[in-house]
């Protein structure tokens, strides 16, 4: 056993809520280096890196998965939680061929979802210690709420998530974060009559961000912040200036450009800058990358080329895992569902968001297992999906 002492300083946990237009994805997009999953088409106005718009339950965590796998950025967003748990509650009752999650009984279907929150929390517990920052946006909504010690009950502002007795994700989320951030737009009450026994609310227009518990909002913080302060990104971002600086501090150059400058220095040339383009010699043609016969996959950026009559979420996991047709097809013949000649737009609807789009971990596993060199592969090519495993 080994004590420590101090800081340990680690990318952050934030959640960001409020009523919608306040500003949480503009503020989310002044976090280092920000991708964001998009589940709601609201960054389309805003200049940031992002995933591929989500369709489903299981490509979000695909997202996640590749962030984690491909750490090229500094933060991750997801954007909202409130619109990745409705894609949580699709998946519930695509799984269980329901139509409400309520069929499944009163409160346990709930119970679903939080576990599917939990999992995909633990998810991004991964991305952190890959060293990403995590932020998450809600909307909020106003809720009755009654403390079983006080008479009464008042209104106070909580996120758009499931709340039952048994399965609350707000808190869920809250707990895991490092920092939960409320905003809205100030207000103050003035009275209207002598007594002061009638009074009205104010607003002055002012964005601000809460950063501790008060009986009308949730929020925390493990950083000392003010109770409030204004919505704009230089209020915390000293937060981040230790692992920024941490960042600069182990920014190495590659040894194989550290020898290269360091010939150069010996022999008194310059070398050319990374980014300039390295021209063949004189009369040399420039080597070109052997294809050889097999088949090209879908290129992710082209969505297109994959038929549109598939359905949507199942076309956009058959992209990210450049899964072709094909192999489909012959998994869904060699479990009898449907024969190997028809197409794939033309199963049943429940069948593809049930069995195909609701199991694809499941799916994907078979295709590798059949498309393995060491196994009767049907189509004698290999299998596309396995270079982004390698």
């Amino acid at each position: 056993m080994k004590i420590t002492r101090g800081k340990i300083p680690k990318p952050k946990k934030t959640i960001i809520y409020g009523p919608e237009g306040i500003g949480k994805s503009s503020l989310a997009a002044k976090w280092p280096d920000p991708v964001f999953i998009d589940t709601e088409d609201s960054t389309k106005e805003m200049d940031v890196a992002r995933l591929p718009a989500p369709s489903s339950w299981q490509m979000i965590l695909d997202e996640v998965t590749y962030i984690r796998d491909h750490p090229d950025c500094k933060t991750l967003v997801i954007d909202t939680a409130d619109r990745a748990q409705q894609y949580a509650i699709d998946s519930i009752l695509k799984e269980k061929q329901i139509s409400g999650i309520e069929d499944i009984g009163y409160g346990k279907g709930y119970v679903y979802v939080f576990e599917k929150f939990g999992k995909l929390l633990n998810l991004l517990d991964e991305v952190v210690d890959r060293g990403i920052h995590v932020v998450i946006t809600a909307h909020a909504t106003m809720r009755k709420f009654e403390q079983p010690d006080e008479l009464g009950a008042y209104d106070r502002w909580e996120m758009k998530l499931v709340q039952s007795k048994n399965c609350n994700t707000s808190a869920l989320l809250r707990e895991w974060a490092d920092m939960v951030l409320f905003c809205n737009y100030k207000t103050h009450t003035v009275t209207e009559d002598k007594e002061g026994k009638k009074k009205k609310a104010v607003g002055s227009g002012q964005r601000v961000m809460y950063t501790t518990h008060h009986s009308c909002w949730d929020a925390k913080n493990r950083y000392s912040l003010p109770d409030e302060l204004p919505l704009e990104w230089e209020a915390i971002e000293h937060i981040f200036a230790e692992n920024v600086q941490k960042t600069a501090k182990n920014d190495k150059k590659p040894q194989k450009t550290a020898i290269k400058e360091e010939k150069a220095e010996n022999s008194g040339q310059t070398t050319p800058p990374p980014d300039e383009e390295v021209r063949p010699k004189s009369g040399q043609e420039p080597k070109k990358e052997e294809t050889g016969n097999q088949p090209s996959a879908p290129d992710p950026a082209k969505p297109d080329e994959l038929d549109p009559r598939i359905p949507k979420a199942l076309r956009d996991l058959m992209i990210a895992h450049n899964v072709q047709p094909i192999f489909i097809k012959d998994v869904v013949a060699a479990r009898g569902y449907y024969p190997e000649d028809m197409e794939i737009w033309d199963y049943d609807k429940d069948f593809i968001d049930g069995c195909l789009v609701a199991a694809w971990d499941q799916v994907y596993e078979m295709i590798k297992e059949r498309s393995a060199p060491d196994t009767d592969n049907p189509f004698n090519i290999p299998f596309d999906g396995e270079k982004e495993l390698k």
